[in-house]
């Protein structure tokens, strides 16, 4: 498959949010708070704020993930269930490495692929939480990637 990343447009909020959507609702543990209009207005947000990059499949333009990134915080990273493992994430996150010398993100603790997939990418824990941080109330981990300490390392 070949797939571009690219800067995300208005016209892609109802195809990541479709994505986001189908995480919280699909996945057991997350509480079912939002609708798909919310979920969309939501990345809507997102993309007029310049955050979002998104992975387009380049014969069917299909978004298969994107990630939201605020200067040095990634906000979102989150593919379509049938496109994980694929490398995708990590070209996203690659991406964002480039924009910065040092990136931060929180993951939900009971979300342990993506532990193991951002310790796999250089990261490192900062602190964990008992869920009064986030909207959700779950148990999180703040995580920390420093380019300079990455150099260091290899």
């Amino acid at each position: 498959m070949t797939y571009v990343l690219r800067p995300a447009t208005p016209l892609d909020a109802s195809k990541i949010g479709e994505i986001l959507y189908r995480f919280e609702h699909e996945t057991p543990w997350m509480p079912k708070e939002h609708s798909r209009v919310e979920v969309i207005a939501f990345c809507d947000r997102m993309i007029s704020r310049g955050w979002v990059t998104v992975a387009e499949d380049c014969s069917t333009d299909m978004i298969l993930g994107f990630c939201a990134q605020d200067g040095a915080e990634v906000c979102s990273l989150y593919l379509s269930p049938e496109h994980t493992g694929c490398g995708i994430g990590k070209r996203l996150l690659d991406h964002a490495k480039r924009q910065t010398t040092k990136l931060k993100l929180w993951t939900f603790q009971a979300n342990l692929a993506a532990q193991r997939f951002y310790l796999r990418e250089g990261f490192v824990e900062k602190k964990r939480t008992d869920g009064q941080r986030n909207s959700e109330g779950l148990p999180d981990i703040e995580y920390h990637w420093h380019a300079q300490e990455m150099a260091t390392a290899t």
